[in-house]
């Protein structure tokens, strides 16, 4: 996701955690959760304040997934900590017709067909979206396909600068000797390290010489702390398949290193199981064709009600009405505007859009 700042890159990052955050929550605090969790922190539903009806009405959020063999859409509005409506589909990848698992309108819900038992109880807190109390209190295969999703996904933003000191090394050492070696594949030699129990220190080791030495984190570069911090949840992810979100993935990055974390994800060897990276950034040196695939570079821009605009380089068109050729220079061409919110843009996305 790239765009100036301003133009809702980490808004539309803010927007999945917040559904994600608000489905798990519940569901960890009562340790019903069936794999481990790693979010960062809640994050509150906040409506669009530059206009007067949005400010007063609910924050819509609709997300659609694909897990297994199924693609399911769950939609939520909450206002004010309260869930007003919420529902969850699913349809099978080789079906035509979409199943209603549920439906609620404020203290009104319908069960679809495939999970309405008399056994399952309707009555649930306002507070507490109707997917998580179902995850808590019942064993529904399709419930609990959508809840292993959610909790898979990882969120992490490195625009707060306290995320780099939460390092999960200690808690996941047989990624110990991959970690070790996506390090020194990115030219940061370190040979091993420890975790100090008694300082809760972490140690770098590296060898000069025949003598080896230790290095603590606190006196490691930013860079090295921000990698040395994001990279044990991005082999998790790989390793595990699921979905990680970073805002501002780029910062204190060396280009080269960033490189280097996309085609992990790209390198269908090392992602055996189908992990997704979802990465805000302002690196244009990434922005290639030998990268990503148009359908994968996505751009955020205010427009001129300080509404946010989202689309992909996929579905933009040149001015004479044609795609974008997937061997353009697309660095340059977002430099040259091409891409920003300008007469030019709108141009590009009129017949994208009709």
């Amino acid at each position: 996701m790239y765009g100036p700042n301003g133009g809702g890159k980490s808004n539309l990052l803010q927007a999945l955690s917040c559904v994600i955050s608000t489905i798990v929550k519940p569901v960890h605090e009562l340790e019903k959760n069936r794999q481990p969790l790693i979010l960062q922190q809640r994050v509150d539903a906040i409506p669009f304040l530059f206009d007067d009806v949005s400010a007063n009405e609910p924050t819509e959020f609709k997300l659609f997934f694909l897990t297994g063999s199924n693609l399911y859409c769950y939609y939520i509005a909450l206002k004010d900590d309260e869930v007003v409506s919420e529902s969850l589909t699913r349809k099978a990848v080789t079906a035509k017709k979409t199943a209603e698992l549920f439906d609620r309108e404020m203290n009104d819900i319908t069960l679809g067909y495939s999970i309405n038992k008399k056994s399952i109880n309707k009555n649930v807190n306002p507070k507490m979206p109707y997917l998580s109390f179902l995850a808590i209190n019942y064993d529904i295969p399709e419930i609990s396909e959508v809840m292993t999703w959610f909790e898979s996904c990882i969120i992490r933003s490195y625009a707060n600068p306290m995320i780099e000191h939460q390092i999960m090394l200690e808690k996941y050492t047989e990624n110990k000797s991959l970690f070790i070696s996506a390090l020194n594949d990115m030219d940061i030699d370190i040979t091993d390290y420890r975790y100090d129990e008694d300082s809760k220190q972490l140690y770098m080791k590296r060898k000069l010489g025949k003598k080896e030495y230790e290095l603590s984190f606190t006196e490691e570069s930013d860079g090295t702390k921000k990698l040395i911090s994001a990279l044990p949840v991005i082999l998790l992810a790989l390793r595990e398949g699921r979905l990680v979100i970073i805002d501002e993935l780029d910062a204190k990055l060396h280009p080269k290193l960033l490189r280097y974390v996309i085609l992990l994800f790209k390198n269908k060897e090392i992602n055996r199981h189908g992990a997704q990276l979802l990465f805000t950034s302002h690196d244009m040196s990434t922005m290639k064709n030998s990268i990503f695939r148009r359908d994968e570079i996505w751009f955020a821009a205010e427009n001129e009600a300080h509404e946010s605009d989202v689309y992909s380089l996929h579905e933009m068109r040149s001015e004479d009405g044609t795609i974008i050729k997937n061997t353009a220079s697309y660095d340059k061409q977002y430099l040259e505007g091409r891409y920003g919110a300008d007469p030019y843009l709108q141009n590009m996305l009129g017949g994208a859009f009709k």
